[in-house]
């Protein structure tokens, strides 16, 4: 008898036959070096796929009872759980026809019966090597889309991070924004991988600041209202920057940049939006923005407490502030906080 562990090592095939002569004659060619597992019809077949380990590769009859071999290649095909396993269809029908509608279906390969043994450990074989050359393939790509996207990631978080020393403010600021605003995503209803989109979009929301002159961005003391017209022009700039994104971050990060300092009853800037034709993301940036700014202590001012800064949030919510997302970061506050210590500035 085969140890679990030489068992666990084996490719998984899966025989479907409603002939137990076949079935018997496939797992005797083939046990030594797979694991078989066994179905007598279709509907048996299906279920065994969708209630165990899904199989490397089936062996597959078409007429069967009930549910043929075609109806079940068919199902497995469109299902995007199990449209990968190769199916060799193993059937007494030698029509030209026959073959190409199985091939059409989505099957591998195609054999006769009766079955010679060399050609279906060949084609076994042939096919398994295949899928797990196809299997290293993906599993490649993926791992470098992910790294591309990583990398994507953290020029953008580097960018921002210009943009905030720039402004005389810590990286930090940028790093605690951006945690902030997948927390209210989250608790809005936002997808785990758009919530991520978000926060790895957050930091460039004053990247337009790398726009502004340092005489007017640093100045100490109070700026005049046509220096205050000339900084009102930073989202724009950083539209600009961020103009034609060709992915989803980049697109998520120039609404931010753009609508950041966009107000709930439209007295915002740069385009005086109200309401709902705010991006929720930008809403969201907005919120998470100014309060690490209203906690954070600036050569211009002291750190305001939490309390401080909710109370604004209140008195503001309607104004400046999506009442809903103003709700949302309150629900999340208790994590907000903790993202404050974990991110504190030194001193």
């Amino acid at each position: 008898m085969q140890s679990q562990e030489s068992l666990a090592t084996k490719a998984t095939i899966l025989i479907v036959d409603d002939t137990l002569v076949n079935i018997s004659v496939l797992v005797g060619l083939l046990k030594d070096n797979y694991r078989t597992i066994v179905a007598k019809d279709g509907e048996q077949a299906l279920n065994r796929i969708y209630s165990g380990v899904l199989p490397d590769l089936i062996l597959l009859d078409i007429m069967m009872p009930g549910i043929d071999g075609y109806e079940v290649c068919s199902r497995l095909k469109a299902d995007a759980r199990t449209k990968h396993i190769p199916i060799i269809f193993i059937s007494a029908m030698s029509n030209v026809g026959d073959e190409a509608k199985g091939l059409e279906l989505g099957a591998v390969d195609y054999i006769t019966k009766p079955i010679s043994p060399p050609i279906v450990l060949a084609r076994v074989k042939t096919h398994l090597a295949l899928f797990n050359q196809q299997k290293n393939l993906e599993a490649q790509v993926e791992a470098r889309t992910q790294e591309l996207a990583n990398s994507r990631k953290e020029l953008i978080r580097r960018l921002g991070l210009a943009a905030e020393y720039k402004d005389n403010e810590t990286g930090l600021h940028v790093q605690r924004m951006a945690e902030y605003t997948r927390l209210v995503a989250l608790e809005l209803g936002f997808s785990p991988a758009n919530a991520e989109t978000l926060a790895s979009a957050a930091p460039m929301h004053d990247i337009g600041k790398l726009g502004i002159p340092d005489a007017i961005l640093c100045k100490p003391g109070k700026l005049t209202d046509e220096e205050f017209e000339v900084i009102k022009s930073h989202p724009l700039i950083g539209a600009q920057i961020l103009e034609h994104p060709d992915s989803e971050l980049l697109t998520v990060a120039r609404e931010v940049a753009l609508y950041h300092h966009e107000k709930w009853d439209g007295s915002g800037y740069p385009e005086g939006l109200s309401g709902e034709n705010i991006p929720i993301t930008a809403r969201i940036a907005s919120i998470a923005d100014v309060y690490d700014a209203l906690i954070s202590v600036r050569p211009y001012k002291k750190a305001w407490s939490t309390e401080q800064a909710l109370a604004l949030f209140e008195e503001q919510k309607g104004k400046h502030f999506d009442p809903n997302v103003v709700e949302a970061f309150k629900r999340v506050l208790p994590q907000v906080i903790e993202i404050q210590k974990r991110l504190a500035d030194k001193a």
